[in-house]
């Protein structure tokens, strides 16, 4: 574990809120990266997304870098724009 790691662990053992408002931004952070990574490894740019999406570029960087209360035709849209399937799993 790191330092970084430790800091986290050692501030959410002492308040129950900032550990459930850490872990779902983390999540929501999470999913963002997800978003950008699957954009980067089809080879497209936010612009090119944005141009098949006929949206603006500033569109697609608030998908990836704030990806809370997307809607899911948004997240549809998006990975059909990059050639990509949308698939969910509940665990």
């Amino acid at each position: 574990m790191d330092d970084l790691d430790k800091y986290i662990e050692a501030r959410k053992n002492r308040g129950h809120i900032f550990a459930e408002n850490f872990d779902k931004g983390y999540e929501q952070f999470k999913f963002g990266v997800l978003l950008k990574q699957a954009r980067l490894e089809a080879g497209f740019t936010q612009q090119q997304v944005a141009e098949k999406l006929h949206t603006k570029k500033s569109a697609i960087s608030r998908v990836e870098n704030h990806a809370e209360d997307i809607r899911l035709s948004t997240l549809v849209n998006y990975a059909q724009a990059i050639g990509k399937n949308l698939r969910f799993e509940i665990s």
